[in-house]
């Protein structure tokens, strides 16, 4: 199952403006989406920077696996 890994900049920027400390990776597939603070990836993965055609969150840079992800 493929697995889209992606750094959230606007959680990141309200951490740094705040004491609040929200999980700034976001991890989807097509069943669900997961936050957390680390993901490991037991496997093969790639990096795509796609500015042209960004996820339909809005992410241009993003991890792609088909592998285990843990998140943490």
């Amino acid at each position: 199952m493929k697995t889209i890994i992606h750094v959230n900049q606007h959680i990141i920027r309200a951490n740094s403006k705040s004491e609040q400390r929200d999980p700034p990776l976001t991890i989807k597939t097509y069943k669900e989406n997961r936050k957390g603070f680390e993901a490991e990836i037991s496997g093969s993965a790639r990096v795509i920077y796609r500015p042209d055609k960004p996820l339909s969150c809005g992410a241009k840079v993003w991890i792609e696996t088909e592998s285990e992800v843990i998140v943490i």
